[in-house]
């Protein structure tokens, strides 16, 4: 790693006591893993200046006031997926100022917020979040051992038509799944495939393809017996089968969990998958 061109003022003002202490340049420059001739440059103009700051370096004096780089800074953190020409136009109407879509994204980078494609969950209701919350302090002193008994199902759908993932969101280092630059998404646009599976540490079922409606004698006959049966089987006799359920209306349970009960298979049931 190339050594650094720069220090802060806290650096300059310890190199500075370090070297009146009679520790040599190079030894300073170690301590504060700088080339040397930046500790040399400073110790021969500390004697004439009397001060430890960086000189006023000549350039372009900025076009924007501190309360305009806050006024900026607030604007894309009150709206994350706001642009740099929004935030420009708004900074127009508030102050008048009229600056470039590249000075409005310099000043944000300023703040350490950069333009980032949102991370991508999907839609938890309250509900969806405590059972969660639930299950992991139900769960979380279980051994991997235990865990390599866990048979997971579940069915997925997975649409033929997206979004082309153009939406950007303003957010600084480690902000990126919060809930202001996260997006949320929910079923399903266009056409769509709906496939069932199982797995376990060790084993895994094939991947069902479910075609049209999947009632619960298909169920049944389809994926119950064909699939999650044999691979239980396999699993041996400690095999639990974990599959997300619900209740239809009037509270009635449905097929997987009346299934797991009526042949004494060992089950956790989880009520936290979205719709």
């Amino acid at each position: 790693m190339p050594p650094r061109r720069k220090l802060n003022e806290f650096e300059r003002g310890r190199a500075v006591a370090w070297f009146q202490d009679g520790v040599p340049k190079r030894e300073v420059a170690r301590r504060l893993q700088v080339s040397i001739s930046v500790i040399v440059r400073l110790v021969q103009r500390f004697p004439a200046t009397g001060r430890v700051q960086e000189r006023r370096r000549p350039g372009r004096p900025k076009k924007t006031t501190p309360r305009e780089d806050r006024l900026i800074e607030r604007l894309a953190l009150q709206t994350r997926t706001a642009s740099s020409s929004i935030i420009r136009r708004q900074l127009r109407v508030a102050t008048n100022t009229n600056i470039s879509q590249q000075t409005i994204r310099n000043r944000l980078h300023e703040f350490s917020l950069r333009s980032r494609r949102p991370a991508v969950r999907p839609r938890l209701t309250p509900a969806h979040r405590a059972a969660r919350r639930a299950f992991c302090r139900r769960h979380v002193r279980w051994t991997r051992q235990q865990w390599s008994q866990v048979l997971f199902s579940d069915e997925s759908r997975f649409t033929l038509n997206h979004n082309d993932d153009r939406l950007r969101v303003w957010r600084r280092q480690g902000e990126r799944c919060i809930d202001a630059t996260v997006q949320e998404k929910v079923a399903f646009g266009g056409g769509s495939v709906m496939v069932w599976g199982a797995f376990s540490l060790h084993h895994r079922t094939p991947l069902f393809h479910v075609q049209g409606n999947l009632t619960g004698l298909r169920y049944r006959d389809e994926i119950l017996r064909p699939l999650a049966v044999p691979t239980l089987q396999q699993m041996g006799p400690q095999a639990v089968w974990y599959f997300f359920t619900w209740e239809g209306k009037g509270g009635q349970r449905l097929p997987a969990a009346v299934w797991s009960q009526q042949n004494g298979v060992a089950s956790m049931q989880s009520r936290s998958q979205p719709d």
